[in-house]
């Protein structure tokens, strides 16, 4: 097999180790920013892994810029499966975080092992992540219980945007910010590896991440949280139903791909596409045979004659 040359001067690709939940709690403990986004395909999950990031979630999130619901509430466990088999193929590297969706762990802690261990069997997820604060530290403590690590998820938690009244920042009240502080607490007691912070005012993210002693990973959430995530539909421009105020955008590649489609129709409705370029050819003494083979196929066929007879046209 052939291989195109290396230029002179290229560094060798530096060999990158699996991502472990130690791993990460290592870098914690160094005090180096952790970085998290999402992936829900192979190709996403494979240019987020090769470009370094920490940790890849396969968030409930793909209901809405994937499925196209108008939130997270309609995605089932085995669309997500679906996805993560996928996303798990594309990144050997990074940390793989499957999100535990909509009722399939709010009933008990047994229905949220047996969720979690499907993550891990049949999507080969090496973490789940679940929303809820200290009335899920039970169902934390059975899932690490049987080995599975955990993510918890505070603040704005989608699953209950129902209940919180929408899209809104959470802990601006003295109170609330006191129930998210103990919220926290109690995930990480119940055996969480890391926190999600989600629409939280800056100074209580910090607050909250001073006094745990696991990463909390912020979106929505402020700098002074111990890592960032962001869904990679928002970071890039592909969706475009609405953009939170903590959503910073790298790349707008929503009209860059409506531009390409355009002009790829204007070319094939003017027989543009395709051209010489992008077809294949046939070499000329092939072309000959092939149509003395459908000459000779059209020539009318004999019968053949019957015993002592003449043959039949």
């Amino acid at each position: 097999m052939s291989t195109l040359p290396v230029p002179a001067g290229t560094p060798a690709p530096i060999e990158r180790k699996k991502v472990s939940t130690h791993a990460i709690d290592q870098k914690y403990r160094r005090g180096e920013p952790i970085s998290m986004l999402t992936a829900y395909d192979f190709p996403t999950a494979k240019v987020v892994d090769e470009a370094g990031v920490d940790m890849i979630l396969v968030g409930d999130s793909l209901a809405m810029v994937v499925l196209g619901h108008e939130n997270t509430l309609s995605v089932t466990l085995d669309e997500m499966l679906h996805h993560a088999r996928a996303v798990k193929r594309g990144a050997p590297h990074a940390l793989l975080i499957g999100d535990l969706p909509f009722m399939t762990y709010q009933v008990g802690p047994e229905q949220a092992l047996v969720s979690a261990g499907r993550y891990v069997q049949e999507a080969g997820m090496d973490a789940v992540k679940l929303e809820g604060g200290q009335h899920m530290a039970r169902t934390v403590e059975r899932i690490v219980r049987a080995g599975i690590p955990v993510q918890g998820h505070i603040g704005l938690t989608p699953q209950s945007v129902n209940v919180l009244g929408g899209w809104r920042v959470q802990g601006r009240t003295a109170e609330a910010a006191k129930a998210l502080l103990d919220d926290a607490l109690a995930l990480e007691a119940a055996g969480c590896f890391s926190i999600v912070l989600e629409s939280v005012p800056e100074r209580l993210a910090r607050r909250i991440t001073e006094r745990l002693g696991v990463p909390t990973i912020g979106i929505g959430a402020g700098a002074g949280t111990s890592g960032q995530v962001l869904v990679i539909h928002d970071l890039v421009g592909l969706f475009e139903g609405f953009k939170p105020k903590f959503v910073k955008r790298y790349a707008e590649l929503a009209g860059p791909m409506r531009d390409a489609v355009r002009a790829y129709l204007t070319e094939v409705a003017e027989g543009v596409f395709p051209d010489a370029e992008h077809s294949y050819t046939m070499d000329d003494a092939a072309w000959a045979a092939f149509e003395q083979l459908l000459a000779d196929e059209a020539r009318p066929r004999q019968r053949p004659a019957p015993a002592g007879g003449k043959l039949l046209a």
